[in-house]
């Protein structure tokens, strides 16, 4: 048996675990108003007249307003030049205020009434009313296919274009502050692994385990999962799971993808190895798996373009036999996404990505191997970029026999 799998009920395991110590700070006041000043510096480079940031992480990075986005608009409009500006429903006010970090000027709009209107009446506001040359503005690039039409149909002669060139390079290239939060939600996640592992028995349902998994992040000092894939034996070749899991199994591979939300910054890790002797096909995968990953981290430094990193992990795998390309058994999926607010977001470590790696990008490296018919080996671990190149948030799976070190 692999050290540090099965052994604990899980009561013995809840019970070791205590929140963390190290508590770093939430985003303060003063770092959501550079990123408000970033963002208009960024518009005014590329022609941008404003901005328009739909609720949801968008409008949470840029302002501190938490917001969850439904079929009512809520927003917030950046200019370039000058304040921001909110549009929220008139009977939420009292609540819109409650949630806001920056303050600014709302404009509301009544239940009967067109809020899409009123978006361009912000502009005019805002002295953005064309001037005899064409506007320019960024919507953002998660809002609705609805609210997008809604407001081309009062455009005008004003140019509708994605926010994404501003809101992905600002959100892509987390601060100081970011990785701190990021770094212990990290650190949270990788120790409600550990205890995941030593609760596993034979006839352990992934439910069963996926509900430990909430508990323990809970007892860490979170609000508990914010999402988890329990997989046991040829159910982990499939990369986001089955409708039916099957129950561990002596020998059988455990494939356990988890994390969880601290004061708004994710963690994502995931582990594999066996419960109970490695046979030696699993023994070879899961080393080829590591050498990926670990070719991947590789070549990681500024400037590198994101395809790269893709590349290294499926050259790694091509020379243990696997792939090549997108084959099976083999990669079937990019190397690697960003993380932040959101789970997934830019950038995205995946073929022909041309994006170059800056300074403080944050993005997994998981270049998951499926084995149909037989199993998956998926090692997750998190870097995040530096001027002397990549650094792990959470230090790589030791082996098979080992995975926690």
């Amino acid at each position: 048996m692999a050290t540090g799998i099965g052994g604990s009920t899980p009561q013995q395991a809840l019970e070791q675990l205590q929140p963390l110590t190290d508590n770093p700070p939430e985003i303060a006041a003063v770092e959501y108003r550079q990123r408000i000043q970033h963002a208009q510096r960024l518009m005014r480079d590329n022609g941008i007249d404003a901005c328009y940031l739909n609720a949801g992480s968008n409008l949470l990075y840029f302002t501190g307003t938490a917001w969850s986005p439904s079929e009512r608009m809520v927003g917030a409009v950046i200019p370039a030049e000058g304040e921001i500006a909110y549009i929220a429903p008139w009977f939420e006010i009292g609540t819109f205020k409650d949630a806001q970090v920056i303050e600014g000027e709302i404009f509301s709009w009544h239940e009967e009434e067109d809020p899409y209107r009123l978006f361009f009446t912000v502009l005019a506001a805002r002295g953005l009313t064309g001037s005899g040359r064409q506007l320019k503005v960024a919507i953002c690039e998660t809002a609705s296919v609805t609210l997008f039409l809604g407001l081309q149909q009062h455009a005008g002669e004003i140019k509708l274009v994605s926010a994404l060139p501003i809101t992905g390079y600002c959100r892509s290239r987390k601060s100081a502050a970011e990785i701190a939060l990021m770094q212990t939600a990290n650190n949270i996640t990788l120790r409600v692994q550990q205890a995941a592992a030593s609760i596993l028995r034979p006839g352990i349902t992934a439910r069963e385990l996926v509900e430990f998994v909430d508990q323990a992040h809970r007892k860490m000092g979170t609000t508990g999962s914010y999402f988890c894939i329990a997989l046991f034996g040829s159910d982990s070749a499939f990369p986001h799971g089955v409708k039916a899991p099957n129950p561990l199994q002596h020998n059988d591979v455990v494939l356990l993808d988890t994390g969880c939300r601290y004061k708004g910054y994710l963690s994502d890790i995931t582990r594999t190895y066996v419960y109970g002797e490695a046979n030696p096909r699993q023994r070879f995968a899961w080393q080829a798996e590591h050498d990926a990953q670990a070719a991947a981290f590789a070549v990681i430094a500024p400037g590198v373009p994101c395809h790269k990193v893709d590349d290294a992990a499926r050259e790694a795998l091509a020379s243990h036999g696997f792939g090549p390309d997108y084959q099976l058994p083999g990669l079937p999926h990019r190397t690697g996404h960003g993380i932040g607010l959101d789970i997934h977001e830019a950038p995205y470590l995946i073929r022909k990505q041309q994006e170059p790696l800056d300074v403080g990008m944050c993005a997994s490296i998981e270049p998951m191997l499926c084995l149909p018919g037989e199993f998956g080996i998926r090692l997750e671990d998190h870097f995040y970029v530096t001027k002397d190149g990549a650094r792990w948030f959470t230090a790589p799976a030791k082996s098979i026999d080992a995975p926690f070190g």
